[in-house]
């Protein structure tokens, strides 16, 4: 718990404390000298000794009100601990008034011994007013308090969702290129090597950056062009991928490793089984509405098993529903013969 006085952590409400007091000793000097006939100068003094120096004890009251929360206490023990803080602090207030009036008064009016009881009364009226405000202020620094603590376990909720996301997307890549190089080491051991090279590099830049990050549309373009690599080197013919990119969007940020499960989507769906040449297609484009990313493949429906959305689709969604709020941003398509994916990255207007 953070003990802390509100006019050291806020000095703004420290300022606006002074001013408000500023202004109700003037205004109290003006009808004590006004509508009281009292001497200006003693005027000030009964001020200074009463009202302002109230002002002054009365911050005190910040520690009463933290070492008797609502919440760690019973109802009648903060009214017995107040009652005993209010004794003592308006026995504390009264006293030095006295002594201040005295020092500069030596023989006062009989004010002193006639406003005594009235003034006993204010203290605890004045005491009541700081332990409102004091509770409203604390209980404000705690409401900010919360805000910030459940904006960073927020944010550790929405890490720890993508890491988890991450550690699906991984390995299902990473067996299937496994079982890649394990049936080439046998019939083709050079290509093997070379998928096992491109394999190192990829899983390198998977590992480099975290699942939150955003890279340039650029890096993850070539990421996903070395993978293609990889399977081309399983595939031969049958998988001709292309690319159709305009110059702008290349300097787009992107989330890294996004559009990977739209590639293996397409090579588990459309060229695993194809008998035929599959067309792997990108295009992008930048819209009013951000980065437009389109991939596409033809597939062959007779010999296609079941396609439904699998886990690499529905992280992309689970992505974009943690960084931008919106699953929506993944449009899925398809006519019988060919397969489409929409992907549109929001970005950020310069």
């Amino acid at each position: 718990m953070d003990f802390r006085h509100p006019f050291i952590t806020n000095p703004r409400i420290a300022i606006y404390y002074g001013l408000f007091w500023v202004v109700a000793a003037t205004a109290n000097v003006l009808v004590l000298t006004l509508g009281n006939n009292i001497n200006v100068v003693e005027a000030i003094v009964q001020v200074c000794a009463f009202l302002l120096s109230f002002a002054v004890i009365g911050a005190a009251i910040w520690y009463v009100i933290k070492f008797s929360t609502l919440e760690n206490n019973s109802f009648w023990r903060i009214v017995i601990a107040h009652a005993i803080a209010a004794t003592v602090i308006i026995f504390i207030w009264i006293y030095f008034g006295v002594v201040i009036i005295k020092i500069f008064h030596p023989t006062p009016s009989r004010w002193i011994e006639s406003q005594i009881a009235n003034r006993i009364f204010a203290g605890y009226a004045l005491y009541t007013i700081y332990v409102v405000f004091f509770y409203a202020v604390n209980y404000y620094n705690g409401f900010k308090e919360k805000l910030r603590s459940e904006g960073k376990l927020k944010a550790l909720v929405k890490e720890a969702e993508l890491h988890a996301l991450k550690s699906q997307i991984n390995p299902h890549f990473l067996f299937n290129s496994l079982n890649s190089i394990s049936s080439l080491t046998m019939t083709d051991p050079s290509k093997a090597q070379e998928m096992v090279i491109n394999l190192s590099q990829l899983m390198r830049y998977s590992l480099k950056h975290d699942q939150n990050e955003k890279v340039s549309f650029k890096q993850e373009l070539e990421n996903n062009q070395l993978y293609l690599q990889i399977e081309k080197v399983r595939f031969g013919k049958k998988l001709n991928p292309s690319f159709e990119i305009e110059e702008q969007c290349l300097s787009a940020e992107i989330p890294n490793m996004i559009l990977q499960p739209l590639y293996e989507n397409a090579i588990k769906y459309g060229v695993y089984e194809a008998t035929e040449p599959v067309d792997v297609k990108t295009f992008s484009e930048m819209t009013e509405t951000g980065l437009k990313i389109v991939i596409s493949n033809t597939y062959d429906p007779d010999v296609l098993s079941k396609r439904g959305e699998g886990i690499g689709l529905r992280n992309i969604r689970e992505r974009l529903q943690i960084i931008y709020g919106n699953p929506g941003l993944l449009k899925i398509s398809d006519n019988k013969k060919e397969f489409k994916v929409t992907l549109t990255i929001p970005q950020k207007i310069m």
